[in-house]
């Protein structure tokens, strides 16, 4: 049987698919930020602990981390619904397709982030009397979110080749896995990678705010943030080639030279590399974090043109069907823009409030935990 014969008919669209496109882009970018600190952040908490308990430093790092984590899990999940409901819009065929060949694991990833966000609480809200149980409870949410990326990974490059798809009729059980693809594990190890470093940047910027405050230890902690950044960026520098490397030679070589567009993106993504780390080396944050966020805008256009190329066989966004309903339009962005100054004020005012308890908060009193 032809893969092509699998693939469904798309479903046509109200308006343009740029218009999806771009929404894309952005609402996955924001997302891609938010859950590279969400998983980032949980590995820097449960590493600092498991070095604290033989070294005794980092808890207030830690607890920094902890307030941060439920915000942050919060928002990344709500990025991402909108993220996979724009992509389902355009690529919802192949996504729905590889979510039922896999639909036991990818069911399963409601229960694991349940897990991971109710624990996620108990590390922020019972901090101070868990003592040595911080790393089992921190642990809990790590490996929940690291199984949840890694049936991610799984999905999204499911959806990539459905010349894995006559797989059903031998295994119709919904416990279909794409670890045969050799993308998958580096693919994988790029987002760990990835989550660390902008984890690790994450906490220097917000140390580099507390310490205009005064906050003890504030020096220490920028430090261990830009250490976290430039080492995880380097290791991602090392897995990105192995990355490209593991693509299929068609796809792999448009970004060398065969294709002006990849190969220009390709390249600003290298030299953003570069920057990143230059001002990681010499601690410079906010500039470190400038580059980073134009870094993740860069990949993630990278990511789009690869699923482009991927799917470019069996179907192109710009062959959907348009009806030219423009009436929901307008609607659709007047919401989004209400919702957004909402989300800007709960955010400021938790923020805010946040700022008020740890400006009472003495931290040396974590000393003996």
């Amino acid at each position: 049987m032809s893969p092509v014969e699998l693939v469904p008919a798309a479903e046509p669209i109200l308006v343009s698919w740029g218009w999806f496109h771009g929404f894309l882009m952005l609402v996955f970018v924001i997302h891609l930020l938010l859950m590279n600190i969400m998983v980032g952040g949980g590995i820097m908490a449960l590493v600092t602990g498991l070095k604290r308990a033989a070294q005794g430093e980092g808890l207030s790092f830690q607890h920094d981390l902890s307030v941060k984590l439920p915000v942050v899990i919060a928002l990344a999940v709500n990025f991402g619904v909108g993220a996979l409901l724009f992509m389902q819009v355009l690529y919802g065929h192949f996504f729905y397709i590889s979510s039922q060949l896999m639909a036991v694991y990818w069911l399963s990833v409601i229960g694991l982030l349940i897990l991971g966000y109710y624990c996620a609480y108990i590390y922020q809200y019972k901090f101070d009397t868990l003592g040595e149980l911080r790393n089992g409870i921190i642990g809990v949410t790590v490996v929940c979110f690291l199984v949840i990326a890694f049936f991610f990974t799984n999905n999204m490059t499911l959806m990539l080749n459905p010349t894995t798809w006559p797989r059903y009729f031998v295994e119709p059980g919904g416990t279909l896995l794409n670890l045969s693809d050799p993308t998958v594990i580096p693919r994988y190890l790029h987002f760990l990678t990835a989550s660390m470093a902008v984890a690790g940047l994450f906490t220097a910027v917000i140390w580099t705010l507390k310490e205009k405050k005064g906050a003890p230890q504030a020096k220490t902690h920028i430090g261990r943030g830009m250490r976290w950044f430039t080492i995880a960026t380097l290791f991602q520098v090392l897995i990105g080639f192995w990355f490209q490397m593991s693509l299929p030679d068609r796809i792999m070589l448009l970004f060398l030279g065969e294709n002006t567009l990849h190969t220009a993106v390709f390249i600003v993504g290298l030299g953003l590399v570069v920057q990143a780390l230059y001002y990681g080396f010499k601690n410079r944050v906010w500039p470190a974090a400038f580059s980073l966020v134009l870094l993740v805008l860069v990949m993630a256009v990278m990511r789009d043109l690869v699923r482009r190329a991927y799917l470019a066989p069996y179907f192109k966004v710009s062959d959907l069907e348009v009806l030219g309903q423009f009436t929901p339009l307008p609607a659709f962005l007047i919401i989004l823009i209400l919702v957004a100054a909402v989300l800007v004020h709960a955010v400021r005012i938790g923020m805010t409030r946040t700022q008020r308890s740890e400006d009472v908060t003495n931290f040396s009193t974590y000393s003996n935990g």
